[in-house]
């Protein structure tokens, strides 16, 4: 472990990705075949591999009290240790500094079976114990790096896809066969094990084991997207969870199988019991791509109607019945066990409706042809709708603002603008996908909160909190940390700390006097904020010196939008 900590910290200390490869291809070559797998998955931010069911389910409260036990250090003395880093594993580095063992004992396989431990053992007494034996026999410099690892903030500039080309380098192998070998696996760990053999052609596609998402990048404007691609197909991009579902469907003494995944790999289908039901009707093995939306009356509600969904363990008939959920497709991964994503998507678009129309019983119901919007239907088993994305292909530019003002009076964020010709390329976000959308307003407002960033913002107050006016006091409505330049930021910075009203260590209440225009894409429902709101996915459009904060907005200009989203979807 000490040798893996070591290669970490150098990596750490120079920007140059050659060199990163480089140092980590040197050290694969070095250590036993066991030893380089798990190192692999340690480097790439993940505790176990990305298509294993469990965590260590430790979280940082707890690290952070375990640091106080075995360092003797008082809690303020790490509260300014963390400050200087932003970052638990390098306060945890000071701290220790003289109390840790100075000799290294840990192996990096003795990591493993601790964290396996950690992983099963039930109760945070039982997984403290074991996080302080752990911990105790680590040197400074192997605590800085196992909390790194546990938190999944490693920092060092290292991301799976260099930890890729790292592998390729060492075993003298194909990047590309390495590349397509951790997709199928989602495990990079057993991706290094096949190329030290040289068998990394033998990985195939398992079921259940989800692979990462095709991202969009965002189009300039409609023009621009239309001229894009040659040909085109035009979806509404939808307001919900991105979800890819694996459906092994009931067969003679098998009673059939599905799991729901969510962007970061992690299984979600006891938040929505509704819809494994409803995909195990399908007749053929299959893994979709698509998006989870709060559903009534053939169209989707607000976000905020989904978020009483999220994270739930017991979902009740009540809870279901309030906010129904439908599973929108839009694209197919595998069909009966063969990989399709090398194929076009305008083939895999066929692929999926011939697949969707023999899902038992007789749903999804038919689209209209020529249009986005679904064919309004209202029927008793509505909540556990499996839909297929209408699409279509677009004339022009004009065309494309026309469709996308209608999906916005539908209530959706845009429209999804993609090359028929494209493959589907997991975990990358290219050229292939546009998605065009408009902030749906901008706001006005003071920033009452400063809070220190991370990395390399650590030690500058980067993250604000903001409010509006209500009557004659401050409602908070959200918190921003895009927007601004570095310039920005660190003038920002200093202006907040010589107008500090409260020092709370990590954040500072500050004098509401700064006043920033926000843009945001919906606004919610939310207890987070005394204001009863919150801005979903609020950025930082500019600085506004100009305006004074008697001019902010106002909560009744909040309330305004929020019933303007509601209206629209119930219109649409």
């Amino acid at each position: 472990m000490l040798a893996l900590a070591q290669l970490a910290e150098a990596m750490g200390s120079t920007t140059r990705k050659t060199q990163k490869v480089a140092l980590l291809a040197e050290y694969l070559r070095s250590v036993d075949e066991d030893t380089a797998a798990l190192s692999a998955l340690y480097l790439s931010g993940r505790v176990f591999a990305a298509w294993e069911e469990r965590t260590l389910q430790v979280g940082g409260a707890q690290l952070w009290r375990t640091l106080l036990t075995i360092s003797g250090k008082s809690d303020a003395a790490l509260t300014a240790a963390f400050r200087r880093y932003g970052d638990l594993g390098a306060a945890a580095h000071d701290v220790l500094l003289g109390t840790a063992p100075e000799t290294a004992t840990l192996t990096v396989l003795d990591i493993a079976r601790t964290f396996d431990a950690i992983a099963t053992a039930r109760g945070p007494a039982a997984k403290g114990e074991l996080l302080r034996t752990l911990l105790a026999h680590a040197t400074a410099l192997q605590a800085k790096y196992l909390i790194k690892i546990m938190t999944g903030e490693l920092r060092i500039g290292l991301k799976e896809n260099l930890v890729e080309e790292a592998t390729a380098k060492a075993f003298d192998v194909s990047l590309a066969d390495v590349k397509r070998a951790n997709m199928l696996l989602g495990d990079i760990g057993e991706t290094v094990r096949l190329a030290v053999r040289h068998r990394l052609p033998e990985a195939r596609m398992r079921l259940f084991h989800p692979i990462g998402f095709m991202l969009a990048a965002p189009a300039e404007d409609a023009v621009a997207a239309f001229e894009q691609f040659s040909e085109s197909i035009v979806e509404d991009k939808y307001d919900g969870i991105r979800a890819q579902a694996h459906v092994c469907p009931a067969r003679s003494g098998n009673p059939g199988r599905v799991k729901i995944y969510s962007r970061t790999l992690d299984e979600i289908g006891e938040s929505f019991p509704e819809l494994p039901p409803a995909l195990a009707g399908l007749v053929d093995e299959a893994i979709f791509d698509g998006e989870i939306l709060a559903w009534r009356g053939g169209r989707a509600l607000a976000f905020s109607e989904l978020q009483k969904r999220l994270g739930r363990k017991r979902v009740t008939q009540r809870t279901m019945s309030d906010v129904p959920v439908a599973y929108v497709v839009f694209d197919i991964l595998a069909l009966n066990g063969e990989l399709v994503i090398d194929r076009p998507l305008r083939e895999r678009r066929e692929l999926l409706a011939d697949c969707l129309s023999r899902l038992r019983p007789a749903d999804p119901r038919p689209t209209a042809q020529g249009v986005l919007a679904f064919e309004t239907v209202a029927s008793p088993a509505e909540s556990s709708r499996v839909l297929p994305a209408p699409a279509l292909r677009a004339t022009s530019a004009a065309h494309l603002d026309e469709l996308f003002a209608a999906a916005q009076g539908r209530g959706n964020e845009g429209l999804m603008i993609k090359d028929a010709a494209s493959t589907y390329t997991p975990g990358r976000r290219g050229q292939s996908w546009l998605k065009l959308k408009r902030e749906l307003a901008t706001l006005d407002v003071v920033v009452t909160a400063a809070e220190y960033g991370n990395g390399r913002r650590a030690g500058v107050l980067s993250d604000y909190t903001f409010a509006v006016r209500s009557a004659n006091k401050l409602v908070n409505v959200g918190k921003a940390y895009t927007g601004l330049t570095d310039v920005e930021i660190a003038e920002m910075s200093e202006w907040f700390k010589r107008h500090t009203i409260a020092d709370y260590g990590h954040v500072r209440t500050v004098e509401p006097t700064i006043v920033i225009e926000v843009a945001f894409n919906a606004v919610m429902k939310s207890d987070r904020h005394d204001s009863g709101y919150a801005l979903r996915f609020p950025r930082i459009v500019r600085l506004r010196p100009d305006k004074p904060v008697s001019e902010i907005d106002t909560i009744e200009r909040v309330e305004h939008i929020y019933s303007n989203q509601i209206h629209l979807r119930q219109t649409a």
